[in-house]
């Protein structure tokens, strides 16, 4: 018997699963990190995670909805975004991991926008909470 593994095969599947799998666990695992942070800053800390949208309208309140949805969203957006690159060049990975750290970093604008200073940190742990986790777990889904 041959127990010789065609490369293909090899590298789609990991000791945990395939690939596929890996990085669905990656992207729930950014949105659970970000309800996480808001479980414990609103409920439990009763921080008002509140952010200016537009000068002269009232601030939107940043619920758990609002949370889950971008946690979700954008991490989606950027596994999209690893699979097209892994597909056109042999620097996928790589390609995705510096726009994926960009793109985090550039987020950052954003908490500023935040009505406290409070809800300024919790927002930005957020941010960096989702891409941190999510670039971890992208990396170690290629390997």
């Amino acid at each position: 018997m041959d127990s010789a593994v065609s490369p293909t095969v090899a590298n789609s599947v990991e000791n945990d699963g395939p690939r596929w799998r890996q990085r669905a666990v990656g992207v729930l695992l950014s949105a659970l990190a970000a309800v996480l942070i808001w479980v414990v800053a609103v409920p439990v800390a009763g921080v008002d995670l509140e952010a200016t949208v537009a000068e002269g309208e009232a601030p939107l309140k940043i619920n758990l909805g609002l949370v889950v949805g971008a946690a979700l969203i954008v991490p989606l957006l950027g596994w999209a975004l690893l699979a097209l690159l892994e597909r056109v060049t042999r620097q996928g990975l790589r390609i995705w991991v510096i726009v994926a750290v960009v793109f985090m970093l550039l987020s950052l604008a954003g908490p500023t926008t935040a009505e406290t200073g409070g809800a300024m940190v919790v927002l930005a742990l957020m941010h960096l909470a989702v891409g941190g986790v999510l670039i971890a777990a992208m990396v170690r889904s290629a390997r």
